[in-house]
This record gives C-alpha cells, sequence and structure tokens, in this order.
C-alpha cells in the first residue's frame, strides 16, 4: 500500500477538512426536501456541486428528466487506462423534516458545540461534501487515481429514483462506461457493539424493495345492514395475516459473513456450515452487534398505510392499504408466493414500486481496500460486512453491471445513534467524524 499512496501524491491537505464541513452545511442550507409523488428541486444543489466539481478541473454535466430534478455526472481521468472505472455517487434530495420538532432549524446547517446541525447531515450530504473535498484537493495536489472515477449526484433517491439513478441508467448509461464498481451511503460508520468494540459495517448488499398496493372488492351498501363482502373486513384481514406473518430464515452469503466474522470477535465458537446452526439463538450471543444483522436474516413486510370509505354509516366497495415490503437476495419469488397466499382470493395486491435485491462479494479486492482504509485510521476497530435492510441507488446502477457497496465513512462517539438519525429528528454529524470520513475516503480512492 506504501508504494500506492506514494504514486498517487501527498497526504490530504488541512484545507479539506475546513471545506468538507463547509460544504455539508452549506448543501443543508439548501432545501432539497423531497416529499414524494414529483414534489422536490434538486437543482439549487446539483449546481452548488457542479460548480465546485469545475473547480477542480473536471467538466460536470447537468441533467435532468424533469425540470428542477437535476442530477450531476463527472468523470476523473485515471492513470491505468485498462482499469475498471469506480462509481462514487451520492444523492442531493432529503426527507421531509418538521421544524417544530427540532432543537434547531433542519435546514439552518448550523455548527454547534462541534457538530453540523440538519437534515441531509447523515443522509447523505456529509458523504456528498466529502467526495468534492477529496476531488478538490486532488486538484491542488496533482493527485490522480489509478483508475477512472465516476462521480454521480442523483435526484430523487428518497422516493422512486425515477428523476436520479433510474433515469441516469436507462438515458445516459454511456456516462458510466467502465464502470464495474460502486461506493454510496450508509457504511463504515462507527457502531458501538460494547466496551472497548468498535465495529464499522461495510455494506454488501441490500434487501429488495417490495412497496405493495393492496386492493379489496366488496359490495358497498348501508353500515346497518348485514354484509358479507365488507370491503374493509376483506382487507383488514389480509392485513393482519401479512402483519402477523413470521417469515423463514435464510442466510445470504453476505449475513453469513457478518455472522461469522461477528462470532469470532465475540469469542463465540460457531459452525457456519452445521445442519443445525440455530441462528436465532447466535444472534443472541452477539448483544447490540446483533441489530447490524437481525433485520436481514428474513424477508418483511409492514402494513403502513390505509385508505377506506367516506363515512361511518356506509361500507365501501373499495378498501385499500399500502405495505413496505423487502425481500432477500434470491427471495423474490418467495416473497411474490407468500403474499399470493396471505392476501387471500378477495384481496388483490400489485408492486406499488419495486427493485432488485443487491448482492456484493466481500472477497473482493476492493472491498479489502475499503476495510484497510478504515482500519488505518481506527486501528483499534474492525470492519465487518453486513447487508442494508432497506436501499439505496446502487438498486438502479445494478442494471449497468455494478457492483454496489455501502462506504460513507464516519467515527463516531459512544451514545451517537447513527441509524436512528436517518430520516430522525435532530440529525446531526460530528466535525470529527466528517474530518475522520474525509480522511478514509481519501486513501481508499487513491489506493481502489
Amino acid at each position: 500500500m506504501a508504494d500506492e499512496q506514494a504514486a498517487t501524491g501527498p497526504e490530504l491537505d488541512g484545507q479539506a477538512l475546513g471545506e468538507v464541513v463547509r460544504f455539508t452545511s452549506d448543501l443543508i442550507r439548501i432545501d432539497t426536501t423531497n416529499r414524494g409523488g414529483g414534489d422536490c428541486r434538486e437543482r439549487p444543489a446539483a449546481e452548488y456541486a457542479a460548480e465546485r466539481l469545475a473547480g477542480a478541473g473536471l467538466e460536470p454535466t447537468l441533467l435532468e428528466r424533469t425540470e428542477g430534478r437535476t442530477n450531476v455526472v463527472a468523470r476523473l481521468a485515471g492513470t491505468d487506462p485498462d482499469a475498471d472505472a469506480l462509481l462514487v455517487h451520492g444523492h442531493l434530495d432529503v426527507v421531509p423534516a418538521e421544524a417544530a420538532d427540532w432543537q434547531v432549524d433542519p435546514f439552518s446547517g448550523e455548527i454547534r458545540d462541534g457538530v453540523v446541525w440538519g437534515r441531509g447531515a447523515v443522509d447523505m450530504k456529509n458523504m456528498d461534501a466529502m467526495i468534492l473535498a477529496v476531488v478538490r484537493a486532488w486538484a491542488r495536489a496533482g493527485v490522480r487515481p489509478r483508475r477512472d472515477i465516476v462521480i454521480a449526484f442523483t435526484a430523487d433517491e428518497e422516493a422512486s429514483a425515477v428523476d436520479g439513478s433510474g433515469f441516469l441508467a436507462d438515458e445516459h448509461p454511456g456516462l458510466f462506461e467502465g464502470c464495474t464498481e460502486g461506493i454510496s451511503e450508509s457504511g463504515a460508520f462507527t457502531f458501538h457493539a460494547g466496551p472497548g468494540m468498535e465495529l464499522y459495517p461495510i455494506a454488501a448488499g441490500e434487501r429488495g424493495t417490495g412497496w405493495l398496493k393492496l386492493t379489496a372488492k366488496g359490495r358497498a351498501g348501508h353500515g346497518s345492514k348485514v354484509n358479507r363482502a365488507n370491503s374493509v373486513t376483506r382487507l383488514a384481514e389480509a392485513i393482519a395475516r401479512i402483519g402477523s406473518h413470521e417469515w423463514p430464515l435464510r442466510l445470504t452469503p453476505t449475513v453469513r459473513a457478518a455472522l461469522a466474522e461477528l462470532a469470532r470477535l465475540h469469542g463465540v465458537p460457531v459452525d457456519m456450515n452445521a445442519a443445525d446452526l440455530d441462528v436465532d439463538v447466535l444472534l443472541g450471543k452477539l448483544g447490540r452487534a446483533a441489530e447490524l444483522v437481525e433485520p436481514t436474516v428474513r424477508g418483511s413486510a409492514n402494513p403502513t398505510m390505509l385508505q377506506a370509505g367516506y363515512k361511518i354509516n356506509v361500507i365501501p366497495g373499495e378498501a385499500v392499504a399500502y405495505v413496505d415490503g423487502r425481500f432477500l437476495p434470491g427471495g423474490e419469488d418467495e416473497f411474490r408466493a407468500t403474499l399470493d397466499e396471505l392476501t387471500g382470493p378477495d384481496v388483490e395486491w400489485e408492486f406499488h414500486h419495486r427493485e432488485v435485491a443487491l448482492q456484493a462479494p466481500v472477497d473482493s479486492p476492493t472491498f479489502a481496500r475499503m476495510r484497510a482504509a478504515v482500519e488505518e485510521f481506527a486501528p483499534e476497530g474492525h470492519a465487518v460486512p453486513y447487508c442494508m435492510s432497506g436501499g439505496t441507488d446502487a438498486k438502479q446502477f445494478s442494471r449497468l453491471g455494478i457492483t454496489g457497496y455501502g462506504f460513507s465513512p464516519l467515527k463516531l462517539p459512544p451514545g451517537f445513534d447513527y441509524q436512528a438519525l436517518f430520516h430522525g429528528v435532530d440529525e446531526r454529524v460530528p466535525v470529527d467524524a466528517l474530518h475522520f470520513g474525509v480522511r478514509v475516503l481519501d486513501r481508499f480512492l487513491r489506493t481502489a
């Protein structure tokens, strides 16, 4: 690694540490709230990012499927023209924030007591800022990576991605020519598993997205009459079956690798190939670390929305519900069959939104370099693989044959609940965590 670092130039400069904080704060102040249904405007943030990429000597391209829903793509040429390219991407939109619930204005980007506050501080304007800070530091130092790096800042990740990564993958695949791997959000953050145990989970998989619309048909009528074809009753029965269903255990290679590493770190002897392996018992021996794995050993389906009726004494002829479903890599057929059974003959279901499950190798050179970069700056930590319970833009970019990893490094203090801040109140990120993140990202990209 020392030879690779020497070949790529000097260490990250101090200016980058200031820029990553300032860029995070600036991007938070640009309100890119995505309320779904097309209600968002990322263009001001896209222009901000493009201006800073141009200042680093790149030629960013701004692309829109819908006016105001802007994406930015730029390519940084590497020194080896025969090497596969790497995609580094982050989304510009954020979920809504109710200001009355926050200690600070969620779009202030306020820096208080060494912490940057605001919507997007961890999801994921912090990573956007890291990318910009690294590229600009390289421009100042004359650093070039080994492989081409394609940088993409996307719209619409917090909804369907139809105006963002989906649009880019479907309509502009040429911009990603040569990309075989990509990195983005939700990985390499500090997870305090217990006294003296710092984990840095790197995502090497995602459950598939199966958001469902359920429709029950029935016979409309007066609320005082007996009605054996009540659409609300039919829907409620189906929803109850779905909500109480126990999904079967299914271990993907990524989750199996995560369990093996976590068991080793906790001193728990386990044979992952044993026929009588009881995963639930094993999870019970892993303490807090089980939280990283438990959501991804099974599929899931959680009812979230109900719509029916217009008057208390009128039985409606139709009732509708929505379900947030997630399926494991290789598990979509089982997921579909299970929903057919649980909904029954009186309720129809369809995908309101569907995206594939993903899996990435944990024994790849790229994963090893991510691990090495994290552990260089957190030698007391342990980088481990894990599978995300949710999804990212990596799903859409997988259409181009790009293998995606979650890698947006942050070093966080004990008690700082990173995962709870995703879409949560008082979202914030420590300045020191941003400094750590930009150093680790710089190290990884130099050696990738």
